[in-house]
């Protein structure tokens, strides 16, 4: 027969306090479980300070240029060498007062106008990604949520824009658009008429995501106990299907968002984006091809572009895997 096992008092205390919730053990919610996830992920967090020190160099962009450049429109002819229409000195005119070297043929700072790209280039990605998130999300939840021949219109709309040739009509829809209407004009009204482009002929392909993951959502038991007492359908999507569908939309609008920065420089590259002088990132390398042999006026917004991109990229990747670690 075995002896009893001593406990001491101050151990049987504790013990007591612990079973009656002396110490209770916090639970952590989901977005606090994702956090610690995608703090693991070093890779992505270096994306994501990336990200935010791009977003404030765009949005200081008239500050930074003042203290570190020159006005983007600014021309140098100064140090442009008038029989080769090249910048004077090695390496395309580098030195402290232009840190990314200067224009062939105008003397324009390269850095000033790369900061401002920025703006550009993130302005018209983020709206253009709002907006297809929007219509994406509103058209795949209705259509997988009431089935039928909703499903079947809004499936059939969908294929058809995956089928369409986006850039093509793109580039004939801001090539032939007059330079006033709607009450804008100028870059303003490229601006809005790019979102409207790149936001309206890319929804469908955040729309079938959103449609997959309704279809495997709509008959769980938290959606069908709100049916049973009474809920309303816009009340089930609203409150019982939107919240589950936030971590996809998070992580796809990470990542389509740098294919929107593409988008961008490429219609601005074919020379119908943004009007000169203005600078983007597309309209630079438009530019630079004309100079192969300076290959710094070419790198610079280039490098830029690459950088952005993959930042995206990694940080999109990151969040999946801290949102839903099965895809692991």
């Amino acid at each position: 027969m075995s002896t009893p096992l001593d406990v001491e008092p101050a151990d049987a205390a504790a013990t007591e306090a612990a079973l009656v919730g002396g110490d209770k053990i916090e639970g952590r919610s989901l977005g606090q479980i994702a956090w610690r996830r995608f703090k693991r992920d070093k890779v992505a967090i270096a994306g994501g300070c990336f990200l935010i020190f791009l977003i404030v160099v765009a949005l200081a962009a008239p500050l930074i240029t003042k203290w570190f450049g020159h006005p983007p429109n600014e021309f140098h002819p100064e140090l442009i060498d008038p029989n080769t229409t090249l910048p004077i000195g090695k390496y395309g005119g580098m030195s402290w007062d232009f840190l990314m070297g200067v224009e062939p043929l105008n003397g324009r700072d390269i850095f000033s106008r790369v900061v401002y790209g920025a703006r550009i280039s993130l302005l018209i990605a983020i709206f253009a990604t709002l907006v297809s998130v929007l219509i994406g999300t509103v058209l795949g939840m209705t259509a997988a949520f009431f089935g039928g021949w909703v499903d079947s219109l809004i499936s059939r709309i969908m294929d058809m824009f995956l089928a369409f040739p986006v850039l093509v009509f793109a580039l004939a829809l801001a090539g032939v658009f007059p330079d006033e209407a709607f009450g804008l004009s100028g870059n303003t009204l490229r601006i809005v008429l790019l979102v409207f482009i790149i936001g309206i002929f890319n929804w469908a392909y955040i729309g079938r995501i959103i449609r997959g993951q309704t279809l495997s959502l709509r008959h769980r038991e938290f959606v069908d106990a709100a049916r049973s007492l009474g809920a309303k359908r816009s009340y089930v999507l609203r409150t019982e299907l939107l919240p589950n569908l936030v971590a996809p939309i998070l992580v796809y609008s990470t990542l389509l968002i740098p294919t929107n920065i593409l988008f961008e420089a490429a219609l601005s590259f074919l020379g119908v984006g943004i009007r000169p002088p203005t600078a983007s990132w597309g309209g630079m390398l438009s530019d630079a091809v004309v100079y192969y042999t300076t290959p710094h006026f070419m790198l610079w917004p280039g490098l830029a572009i690459f950088a952005t991109v993959l930042a995206f990229n990694l940080f999109g990747d990151g969040l999946r895997d801290a949102l839903d670690p099965k895809t692991r």
